[in-house]
């Protein structure tokens, strides 16, 4: 990595009832200045593993799901990274503003876990459980096809289980408009060209100025933005936890089960929603803290 700045605002007693250091990390590996909450247990790194935790979509690392999992984690003393996706904007934090303009590509987030991961390696880290949660979930199991060899197994929480079949009826039923016609548009476009005023984008209705190339990475990306298709061949170990009461990624399971991955470990929550709220929390924690006793060595 290049011009790599690391600011740490050390604070104890961030996470209550722990005794790690919450510290928020930021660097520049490229145009872009990226940043990251880092929870460390006893002062130490490099000591026991490191779970490295994405947010969903427009999300951000200190969003509900993302805090508590921190929070319980650091109760555990396992060390976990919390990095907020740049979404194109320099240094962000907090939900992403639909009156941004969109130039952010749903494949940036394989790149930037990259930085994050050589960022972990160059700290002495040299075992990371890669996590995601909904969207997020789906772009680890992208970045996976290709992880560095620290990264010993993937928790994937609710991720994605996007279809464009599914994708153009969400589409048309959210913004009255058929998503060909918006694809169409696009494609007529150079990439670095705008879309029409207005258009409806993921889930910000007719906010800021949408590229061509970011609305075709989002409708219609070369590569399958659906998570149990990403781990077609895969072998690194991994485990998905779903809710049955999750109306967000209800296709999940029956997917799971009809492609039969031999390195997936499937487990369903009784009555979670999508954000395994309150003691599905502490639930969803037992399976990583399994995950980690199974994939670390």
């Amino acid at each position: 990595m290049k011009n790599i700045l690391i600011s740490t605002l050390l604070g104890l007693g961030l996470l209550v009832n722990s005794a790690a250091q919450a510290e928020e990390i930021v660097i520049k590996p490229d145009a872009l200045t990226l940043n990251a909450k880092l929870s460390v247990a006893n002062g130490d790194i490099t000591s026991g593993p490191m779970v490295l935790l994405l947010h969903g979509t427009l999300a951000h690392n200190d969003m509900e799901i993302i805090a508590t999992l921190q929070e319980l984690m650091a109760d555990e003393e396992i060390n976990s990274l919390a990095p907020n996706l740049s979404l194109g904007v320099d240094n962000r934090h907090g939900v992403y503003d639909c009156e941004t303009d969109h130039v952010h590509k749903h494949e940036d987030a394989v790149t930037e876990l990259g930085y994050w991961v050589d960022w972990l390696k160059a700290q002495g880290v040299e075992q990371v459980l890669i996590a995601g949660h909904s969207r997020g979930g789906g772009q680890v199991a992208a970045y996976t096809r290709n992880a560095d060899a620290v990264v010993k197994g993937q928790f994937l929480l609710a991720p994605t289980d996007s279809m464009p079949a599914d994708q153009a009826a969400g589409y048309a039923r959210r913004y009255t408009v058929p998503l060909a016609d918006k694809v169409a548009e696009a494609k007529a476009l150079p990439a670095d060209g705008w879309m029409s005023d207005k258009t409806s984008f993921i889930y910000c209705l007719r906010g800021g100025k949408v590229s061509a190339a970011s609305f075709l990475s989002y409708y219609a990306p070369q590569a399958t933005h659906n998570t149990v298709e990403l781990l077609q061949g895969q072998a690194l170990p991994t485990m998905i936890v779903a809710g049955s009461a999750d109306k967000v990624v209800d296709n999940l399971p029956a997917q799971v089960e009809a492609a039969g991955l031999p390195q997936v470990r499937f487990e369903l929550l009784e009555d979670a929603d999508h954000y395994f709220r309150d003691l599905y929390a502490d639930e969803v924690l037992e399976y990583m803290l399994e995950q980690l006793d199974e994939v670390m060595q």
